[in-house]
């Protein structure tokens, strides 16, 4: 009988245990913790280590930046388990010690002292927020917390707390109070701040540091004497971190590169984290520069900066307007992507393909006076004439008559064609082909354009495609070199002895200015052997603005954000081996003077020789390979001497168009011997021999 009701009870007991159970696996599968809330976190745009650039608050209008234990300081991590939950790493979500020990100080004291609450009790309270202090509500945190414990890791639990704990206000979690009260991310803490951090959650608006001062350094002072009867701290630290007074100030939160997080949010408006190639401490400091510098100038006017690394392609930082909000600025315009006229900034190029197909050298003589180039009659900036100038001069000077002719001859559809290779097409009048008046700003680029082409000058002819991480890059650039490095060389050479603007020390950089027509736009790009910075300053409604300059306005700008991005100073290429500035005596007499008449043709001064073809040579037995077609690849021509403009012939067929050029090509309809000849404008003639073998 005694072991019937002995099986009995068992099986009563076994059902009654798998009953609870399925009770409580009901309940929990049909109340799961609301863990979702944990997903709704501040939009973030980080720059390239990590570092936050710019947030934006949660929908409800929190600062709530998602945190992980590895984002803060472990000191910080041991206090907080220390003070708030000593055994977190042991209980499965509830220390019944701890619940026992708050009962006890309930009935001894007649209210409540502690809660008993664990870390996990703490988060399920975050996690759902607005329950009265009762003991219901305290039984519903119980069960949160053993479901919580169920599906989180004991770091998954922390990294929850550390980005949902309150501190007051509308700010949430350790990286947003770090932020606000100390200005600094929360790895490296200070005794005193991991304190205050530890104690602020229990009361967050009473021991608002920024509100009430004197209940947060209180709150303070009982962690720090809490952990110093742990042995976790010494009395010399408690008693110096005492002595810190408390930050009474909220600080904001990195509001850095207002285009760009716009942008971000544009290309993925449902991503969390945006990571920029922007590093944070130089968009600081180039924002700065540009608050200061916008204050100097007259209303409406507006500025960009853009500086890039001219090895990787990376921005590193970029300055949009000096002030998003500012509305009589057009602050909200990014004007690193708006096209404008680039005045005189693209001369350097002309000069490196006239450097580049020999028809001058740094110390050729070229008139600066009055030309006509079949009606386009282009003058200089001050309306004066300086006779006869070196190139160099002409270039440093930002002649306008002399790069003209330069281009006159090197050809303005050579420019544009170049200028793809690099990834850049000119915005030009609809319906019209590249022209002369580019030289002098005739067309459109952006800020960001332009600085991409200036990374050539550091990369010995090869300019790199820049990009921010987040908008889509522009694009590709060519393979094929944009200049040859001994062009590039040169133009560095002669950019390097550019005066620095008023009042500004020398850097050692190299930097070329502009002013469009009307003074609409103020340009200046510098650069060392790694880095570039250019600089636009006007009226984003294209107003002009009397008196506005390149050399005035924008390159003092220029050479403060060079100076305070502290990246100064990379050394230039070397020059190319045989390649060096000649004195005008050392010149041959086909590079001592360069000029064009009014018909634009090129004149040499003295007796000009006849024409020479210098490669290839008269029988000259050449290999050339073939194209994916199958067609051979073309044969460099080279001459010197003579006057332009030239016409090729191959076995008495014109080749191509006349051109001024002293470099061309050939495509051979195939191999065997041929005959090469080519005229100048004086009808003189000379002609080589070839033998072609293809493979």
């Amino acid at each position: 009988m005694k072991t019937r009701l002995f099986l009995a009870l068992g099986l009563f007991a076994a059902l009654a245990a798998a009953a609870s159970t399925a009770a409580v696996l009901w309940v929990d599968k049909r109340f799961p913790p609301p863990l979702e809330k944990a997903s709704i976190v501040s939009t973030e745009l980080l720059d390239a280590d990590g570092g936050l650039l710019r947030a934006f608050a949660t929908p409800e209008g929190r600062w709530r930046l998602r945190t992980e234990t590895g984002d803060v300081d472990p000191r910080l991590i041991d206090m907080l388990v220390a003070y708030e939950d000593r055994r977190f790493w042991d209980h499965q979500g509830v220390d019944p010690l701890a619940l026992l020990r708050a009962a006890g100080q309930l009935v001894g004291n007649g209210r409540i002292v502690s809660g008993g609450s664990t870390l996990t009790m703490q988060l399920a309270r975050l996690l759902d927020p607005g329950r009265p202090r009762t003991f219901t509500t305290k039984l519903v945190q119980i069960f949160r917390a053993l479901q919580i414990e169920s599906r989180l890791s004991k770091k998954q639990i922390l990294d929850l707390y550390l980005t949902l704990a309150p501190y007051g206000g509308n700010i949430e979690g350790v990286r947003a109070a770090s932020l606000a009260y100390f200005g600094k991310e929360p790895t490296r803490l200070t005794l005193e701040e991991s304190a205050l951090l530890v104690a602020l959650p229990q009361l967050p608006e009473a021991r608002r540091p920024d509100r009430h001062p004197v209940n947060a350094a209180n709150a303070r002072t009982r962690v720090l004497k809490r952990l110093l009867s742990l042995g976790l701290v010494e009395e010399t630290e408690v008693q110096r971190a005492q002595l810190t007074p408390v930050q009474k100030a909220r600080r904001q939160l990195p509001a850095l590169a207002a285009h760009l997080a716009e942008a971000a949010i544009k290309r993925q408006p449902d991503a969390r984290e945006h990571r920029s190639t922007i590093r944070k401490s130089i968009q600081e400091q180039l924002e700065a520069v540009a608050r200061e510098s916008v204050a100097r100038l007259d209303d409406k006017v507006a500025l960009a900066i853009v500086m890039a690394d001219a090895r990787t392609g990376d921005i590193i930082a970029e300055v949009g307007s000096a002030d998003y909000f500012d509305p009589t600025r057009s602050g909200w315009i990014d004007m690193t992507t708006v096209k404008r006229s680039p005045g005189s900034t693209l001369k350097p190029f002309i000069y490196a393909l006239a450097f580049e197909e020999g028809v001058v050298a740094q110390e050729t003589l070229v008139e600066d006076r009055p030309a006509d180039f079949f009606g386009y009659r282009p003058r200089n900036f001050d309306m004066a004439y300086q006779g006869d100038v070196s190139v160099r001069q002409a270039l440093q000077l930002s002649l306008n008559v002399p790069a003209v002719k330069l281009l006159d001859t090197v050809g303005p559809l050579k420019l544009a064609a170049r200028l793809r290779r690099a990834g850049v097409d000119l915005k030009l009048p609809r319906d019209e082909a590249p022209g002369l008046a580019i030289a002098l700003g005739g067309a459109g680029v952006t800020l960001r354009e332009l600085v991409q082409l200036y990374t050539a000058f550091g990369n010995r002819g090869r300019p790199v495609r820049l990009t921010d991480g987040i908008r889509e890059p522009g694009p590709d650039v060519d393979d094929a070199a944009m200049m040859d490095a001994s062009a590039a060389w040169n133009v560095v050479d002669v950019l390097t002895g550019v005066t620095p603007p008023p009042q500004r020390r020398s850097l050692g950089i190299a930097y070329k200015t502009g002013t469009s027509y009307g003074y609409r736009d103020a340009w200046s790009v510098g650069f060392d052997g790694r880095y570039v910075i250019g600089v636009w300053v006007g009226r984003p409604d294209n107003g002009a603005v009397p008196a506005m300059t390149g050399y005035g306005t924008a390159a003092p700008i220029l050479f403060d954000a060079f100076e305070r991005s502290g990246l100064v100073g990379t050394p230039f290429p070397p020059a190319p081996g045989g390649v060096k500035r000649r004195a005008l005596a050392d010149l041959p007499a086909s590079l001592r003077r360069f000029s064009t008449d009014s018909d634009g043709l090129l004149q040499l001064s003295g007796r000009q020789k006849a024409p020479q073809i210098v490669y290839p040579p008269d029988g000259a037995q050449v290999e050339l390979g073939r194209a994916v077609d199958g067609t051979p690849i073309p044969l460099a021509l080279k001459l010197q001497d003579g006057r332009p403009p030239f016409r090729w012939l191959a076995d008495g067929k014109p080749m191509a168009e006349q051109s001024r050029s002293r470099v061309s090509q050939w495509s051979p309809e195939g191999g065997g011997y041929s005959r090469l000849t080519v005229i100048d404008a004086q009808g003189r003639a000379a002609s080589v021999g070839v033998f072609i073998k293809l493979f």
